[in-house]
C-alpha cells in the first residue's frame, strides 16, 4: 500500500469544515493506504500560542480524529514536536529552497498582507518544514485541497533539487488526492467566507464538541435568505448562504446538491434547516461524545500520541539519517 501523510494544526477544536474538508478523507483512506496522520504543533508556533493552550489542544486535536474514526492501532497518530526528523530534515530543506520560490508562496501573501515584516520567519520558511514532513516519510501520496497544490508542488521541487544537488534519487514524487467529494464549507454568517476555527463568532461555524441542542440552533440562526431553494443548483450561484448551506446537506448525507435540491426544491428554509440540523445532529453528535469522554482521560491521550511518535520515528528516523549523511554530516 502506498503511504499517505496528512497533517493538521491544533489551533481550536476542529470544526465542520475540517471534517468535510479533511477528517472525514483520512477516514476512508486507512482502508487501502498506509497512513501517517500527524498534529503539526510545529506549524502551529509560526504565530503566538499560549504554552497551555497548544498542549490543550493538542490532546483535543487528537481526541476528535479518534471520534472521528482514526484508528491509531493500525495507523500512525502523534504529534509533530515529538519527532525530531521533522526539525532535522526541515533545516535540511531550509537550504536546499530558493528565496524566489518561497516569495511565490501565495499563503504567505494572504497570511502576511501588508505586515510582512512583523511575521515570523517560521511562516516564510513553513514550506520547507512542510515538505519535510512529508519526505521523511517517503510517503508518495498527500490528501490535499484545490488551495494547497502549491505545497505540494514546492515539496517535489525541493526533494527534485536535493536529489539533484547530491547525485541521488532518494526522495520521490508525491502525488496530491484530491478527494472528488471534499467539500467547501463556508462560514454560517457569511456565505463568502470559510468557515474557520479563528473566526471570532462559535455561531459561524459547528465544532465537533458541540452539543445536538447547540448543532441545531446554530444552524435555526445561520444566515440564509428569503427566496425559496431553487429546483437545480445553477440557481444557487448568486446566493452564498442558501449554496452553503445545501452543500453542506448534500456532503454529509454523500449526496449532489441537485439530489438535495430535488427533494427540497421550491420550500423555504425553515424545513430545510431542520432537516439539516437533524442530519448533523445523527452524524456529528457521536462524535462529539465520544471526543468529550476521551478528553476525561488525558493520560491515556497522551499514550497515544507518545506510542504513536515511537512508530513515526521507527520510520523516519532511518529516512532522515540517511538524508544527513547524504548531506556529508559526521555520523
Amino acid at each position: 500500500m502506498q503511504r499517505v501523510f496528512s497533517g493538521i494544526q491544533p489551533t481550536g477544536v476542529p470544526q465542520l469544515g475540517n471534517y468535510l474538508g479533511a477528517i472525514r478523507n483520512w477516514v476512508r483512506l486507512q482502508d487501502d493506504h498506509d497512513c501517517v496522520f500527524c498534529l503539526v504543533d510545529m506549524h502551529a508556533l509560526t504565530v503566538f500560542r499560549e504554552p497551555a493552550q497548544l498542549r490543550q489542544d493538542s490532546l483535543a486535536q487528537a481526541a476528535c480524529l479518534i471520534a472521528s474514526g482514526i484508528d491509531p492501532q493500525k495507523h500512525v497518530l502523534y504529534n509533530q514536536s515529538a519527532v525530531s526528523a521533522h526539525a532535522r530534515l526541515g533545516w535540511i530543506f531550509n537550504c536546499v529552497v530558493r528565496l524566489g520560490w518561497l516569495n511565490r508562496m501565495t499563503q504567505f501573501k494572504e497570511k502576511a498582507g501588508k505586515d510582512r515584516e512583523q511575521h515570523s520567519a517560521g511562516l516564510f520558511v513553513y514550506p520547507a518544514l512542510m515538505a519535510a514532513d512529508i519526505h521523511a516519510f517517503h510517503a508518495t501520496r498527500v490528501p490535499v485541497g484545490e488551495d494547497q497544490k502549491q505545497h505540494l508542488e514546492i515539496a517535489n521541487d525541493i526533494a527534485a533539487k536535493f536529489n539533484h544537488d547530491y547525485g541521488v534519487d532518494f526522495f520521490p514524487t508525491i502525488e496530491p488526492l484530491i478527494p472528488p467529494s471534499a467539500a467547501r464549507v463556508m462560514s454560517l454568517r457569511d456565505g463568502t467566507k470559510k468557515m474557520s476555527k479563528s473566526d471570532p463568532s462559535a455561531q459561524s461555524r459547528i465544532e465537533l464538541t458541540d452539543t445536538a441542542d447547540e448543532i441545531a440552533l446554530k444552524i435555526r440562526k445561520a444566515k440564509s435568505d428569503t427566496e425559496p431553494l431553487p429546483s437545480e443548483n445553477a440557481g444557487l450561484a448568486a446566493r452564498p448562504e442558501a449554496r452553503n448551506l445545501v452543500t453542506i446537506f448534500a456532503a454529509m448525507s454523500d449526496l449532489s446538491n441537485d439530489d438535495v435540491l430535488a427533494r427540497f426544491g421550491g420550500q423555504g428554509f425553515g424545513p430545510f434547516k431542520s432537516a439539516l440540523a437533524e442530519l448533523l445532529v445523527e452524524k456529528l453528535a457521536p462524535v462529539a461524545s465520544e471526543t468529550r469522554r476521551l478528553l476525561e482521560d488525558s493520560a491515556h491521550l497522551e499514550q497515544i500520541l507518545r506510542e504513536g511518535a515511537a512508530r513515526a520515528n521507527a520510520i523516519a528516523e532511518p529516512i532522515v539519517t540517511e538524508a544527513e549523511r547524504l548531506v556529508g554530516y559526521l555520523r
